[in-house]
């Protein structure tokens, strides 16, 4: 199947993949980026406050020629320079050269000053004033997401996260939690075991379902995430690279395939965990050998 548009909890809906601006930085580069990735079909452009190329993705919809309701425009409320909720998305609007955004993101929990439930009455209030069709959050877990519905008279659509195989165990809970509360989950980082941290134990099975499906190992993992019900939201500058990920949407995984991924994902997690113990004993026991070194030539007895 490809990637469909997915049902939202307030009647509208979501495309399925976006094209993430997080790492393009500012400038012609940054319009461009945009540009080329609307240009192969994306046509959901996820940026956020603190990316600081809301005006140069608003340059490239604009140049795009697509009338509004042809986009999808994430962006997200981060904080920066110290700018409250009603003054940030009007700044961002403005940036983007829109009078709405499709969908509008508190960045993070940390950004809930002074709680969460007061924070939220401002984002609702952005919905309210027709400033973004939808609100939601990002890099909650679950008590926050607890938390923010226990108070909340517009319930979050999404909530965008961390969700890649090596943290399944941690992040599979949230995107359950939210499936039984309607709110959808965007992934972020989705390839990281291919990019970030080649080498490990997903290597293997997606290898071996690229090649049984004449794919390239990216699309494979994409292809996973797409299975887990999630948005994906991703990234690339080489139009290569955008062509497959938008096939990668073609592609269905088998109940084993999906299996041999979440596997492999859980014993890399182990892994990391026990080289993480491994680096930071390592570093205990250099510092602890430092003092005692000190503490012996000062003459101090440590007991």
């Amino acid at each position: 199947m490809p990637w469909d548009l997915i049902p939202l909890n307030n009647g509208t809906s979501i495309p399925s993949i976006a094209y993430g601006t997080w790492t393009l930085g500012g400038g012609q580069w940054a319009v461009d980026s945009v540009d080329q990735a609307i240009s192969v079909g994306f046509n959901h452009i996820d940026t956020a406050q603190s990316y600081r190329n809301e005006h140069e993705a608003g340059i490239a919809i604009q140049e795009s020629g697509l009338s509004r309701s042809e986009l999808f425009i994430t962006t997200k409320y981060s904080g920066l320079n110290g700018l409250d909720i009603p003054t940030s998305i009007r700044n961002s609007i403005q940036n983007l050269g829109v009078e709405y955004v499709d969908l509008y993101l508190i960045h993070s929990p940390r950004l809930a000053v002074p709680d969460i439930p007061t924070v939220w009455s401002q984002m609702e209030q952005v919905q309210n004033d027709g400033l973004a069709k939808s609100i939601g959050v990002s890099n909650f877990n679950v008590p926050q997401l607890e938390t923010l519905l226990a108070s909340a008279k517009i319930k979050p659509v999404a909530n965008q996260i961390l969700f890649h195989p090596y943290v399944l165990s941690s992040q599979m809970p949230i995107v359950e939690f939210g499936n039984q509360h309607g709110i959808v989950s965007e992934a972020y980082s989705v390839l990281i075991p291919l990019t970030r941290q080649p080498g490990g134990p997903v290597d293997a099975p997606v290898q071996v379902i690229a090649d049984r499906l004449n794919a390239k190992p990216e699309q494979v993992l994409l292809a996973w995430a797409k299975a887990k019900g999630v948005v994906v939201v991703t990234s690339s500058t080489k139009k290569e690279r955008l062509d497959g990920y938008l096939q990668a949407g073609d592609f269905e995984l088998t109940d084993e395939d999906i299996a041999s991924i979440d596997t492999a994902g859980i014993l890399g997690a182990r892994r990391l965990s026990a080289r993480t113990f491994l680096r930071r004993a390592a570093i205990a026991a250099l510092v602890g050998a430092a003092l005692l070194g000190a503490c012996s030539y000062m003459g101090v007895n440590i007991i």
